[in-house]
């Protein structure tokens, strides 16, 4: 019975510690990822210059900031809600155990004391001599036999038990321990907050009173971003123009064009077993490069001036540590690698009739017409005006994407 308990005890502390296991590691991953994110924008803010026509880029570094504190900070509140529901799991199974451990206790006491109480040899004798019958009398002989050796297993047994309680305590009081270091971080994140958000504000302000010199600055960005996106636009309809040149040719019986005319080759056709594979790991391609996506995909307002629409992003804008590789999301070939203002060195990689590009890089380690696997390094990441970015964008032949729908989350 004691050995039933005893198992009893470990079920109770098992279930306890599984049913918090995932819930508790889960939330660990997600506090990192947002501790990551913020540490490259915080390293981004240090070092950008402090000049005023950095003022813009700094805002949108610290209102993306900003926003996952906000997350770091709900995650924190998830964490203290859920050691706190662990530490009253923790109590109410403790109290279960030691309700146990009482009456394995009180049980063992009376089998010491009925041993006790039998203790003389001749009244084991005559208990044996009792008997109904031989095999009445073998039990009882072999009962008499183990009782020493069950009771000191049972003692063992008992021992063990208030070792498991000791050990539940130590964690209990190591779990408040935790919950109260998680409310002290919790408070230095919320001072943290509100110093970060007033920075945004003066940032605004700032802003708000030059506000012709960044409507220039804007200018600027728009024709650069509009220039890239024209660029990309203009290689992808000459990639599928000559694939669909190639196709008819196939079909023709031909493959070459007339004299003075472009030469379409097997090269130029789509490769479209590799297409349907892109297609295939669509919402699981890996990320070129590991950061906090500063600008999604789409038209956005100005931050500080609404009625003003910032240039449409065909991509992501990803914030990284200056030096990092950026790499191919999926097995393609090298389009082009060219030089545009605004954005330094582009790498545009085709993978049937999807494309990939990668902009704002520097030491590029491939060329054109180079086979490229996933996860293999195309350059690193350049800081341009004081930031360090990667553009990254996604087309479905002629068509954009975005790839929040692409990349594994």
């Amino acid at each position: 019975m004691i050995m039933k308990w005893t198992v009893a005890i470990a079920l109770a502390v098992l279930t306890g510690i599984s049913a918090a296991g995932q819930n508790t590691s889960s939330q660990e991953s997600r506090k990192a990822a947002l501790e990551k994110e913020i540490a490259i924008l915080n390293k981004q803010l240090n070092e950008n210059s402090r000049k005023s026509q950095t003022a813009l880029a700094n805002l949108t570094l610290l209102q993306k900031k900003v926003s996952t504190r906000r997350k770091l900070l709900s995650e924190s509140e998830l964490e203290i809600a859920n050691i706190s529901n662990r530490i009253r799991a923790k109590e109410d199974s403790l109290k279960k155990m030691q309700a146990r451990l009482d009456t394995m206790s009180l049980f063992y006491n009376r089998l010491v004391k009925s041993a006790y109480k039998n203790r003389d040899s001749k009244v084991w004798f005559l208990y044996i001599l009792a008997s109904q019958n031989m095999g009445q009398a073998y039990r009882r002989f072999g009962y008499l036999k183990n009782l020493s050796g069950n009771l000191n297993n049972q003692a063992i047994k008992l021992r063990e038990a208030r070792q498991e309680v000791e050990k539940q305590k130590d964690e209990l009081e190591a779990m408040k321990s935790q919950a109260i270091a998680l409310r002290s971080q919790r408070q230095s994140d919320l001072k943290t907050l509100q110093s970060e958000e007033s920075d945004s504000q003066k940032l605004i302000s700032t802003l708000q009173r030059d506000r012709k010199q960044y409507q220039n600055q804007l200018a600027q960005k728009r024709k650069q971003v509009e220039a890239l996106n024209r660029e990309i636009q203009r290689i992808i309809q000459e990639a599928m123009r000559k694939a669909e040149a190639a196709s008819k040719g196939k079909t023709g019986g031909t493959s070459t064009a007339k004299k003075g005319s472009t030469t379409t080759t097997k090269k130029d056709e789509i490769d479209y077993t590799l297409a349907k594979s892109f297609e295939s790991n669509k919402g699981r391609l890996p990320w070129p490069a590991d950061g906090p996506v500063v600008e999604a995909y789409g038209q956005h307002p100005h931050p500080v001036y609404k009625t003003v629409m910032m240039p449409f992003n065909y991509g992501w804008t990803i914030a990284l540590d200056p030096g990092t590789s950026v790499k191919a999301v999926f097995d393609g070939v090298v389009s082009q690698v060219i030089v545009q203002p605004g954005f330094n060195q582009c790498v545009l990689v085709q993978h049937g009739n999807y494309f990939t590009f990668y902009c704002k890089l520097t030491g590029v380690s491939v060329r054109a017409g180079d086979k490229v696997k996933t996860g293999q390094v195309l350059g690193k990441v350049d800081t341009i005006a004081g930031e360090t970015q990667l553009h990254f964008q996604l087309w479905q032949g002629r068509t954009p994407q975005n790839p929040q729908s692409w990349l594994r989350r």
